[in-house]
């Protein structure tokens, strides 16, 4: 049985891989609708961030079902949707895409020195370079049962884009 067309994209990975970015590049390619996961976390998250904590997957869950949630209401109204999503363990996966095969995980892959070095070059974003290694840690990357669209991150937006629209069923 071949992979039905999705309906909704999470793109994931951990911060500075250019989850945002793509995403939003591949929705507007697509016509697609974008939303940022970090929208969906509570005020007491991005504060836990800034101080430079990084979140337990207790501070998780109900931001993840809020995007889950997102997620089922776009799609239930014929909607597609994009989302950037750190997503970086397989349990935050199961949850986001709750057994359905219409969602599909794109998974932003690049070296701890690259993203590295993305990071520290960002500015005004509550992530401070300090989380880095947790967040290198904690990722659990995608395993083949999870039907991962996998792109390297070494390229420029439009080939990553153009990457990851080329491993899309139809």
């Amino acid at each position: 049985m071949s992979d039905p067309a999705p309906n909704a994209l999470v793109v994931m990975g951990v911060s500075s891989s250019g989850k945002s970015t793509i995403a939003k590049a591949l929705a507007e390619r697509l016509g697609w609708r974008f939303a940022d996961g970090d929208d969906f976390h509570p005020p007491a998250n991005v504060e836990k961030q800034r101080a430079g904590q990084p979140l337990t997957d207790e501070d998780r869950w109900p931001w993840l079902q809020s995007i889950a949630d997102e997620i089922d209401r776009v799609t239930a109204d014929g909607g597609k949707l994009i989302v950037a999503c750190s997503a970086l363990k397989r349990a935050y996966r199961d949850l986001l895409l709750h057994g359905r095969h219409d969602i599909r995980i794109v998974y932003l892959d690049g070296s701890k020195e690259l993203i590295g070095k993305r990071m520290a070059a960002r500015k005004n974003h509550f992530m401070p370079p300090s989380l880095l290694d947790s967040q290198f840690k904690t990722l659990e990357a995608p395993g083949p049962d999870e039907r991962p669209i996998t792109v390297s991150i070494d390229d420029d937006i439009d080939g990553i884009v153009s990457a990851v629209i080329k491993q899309l069923p139809t």
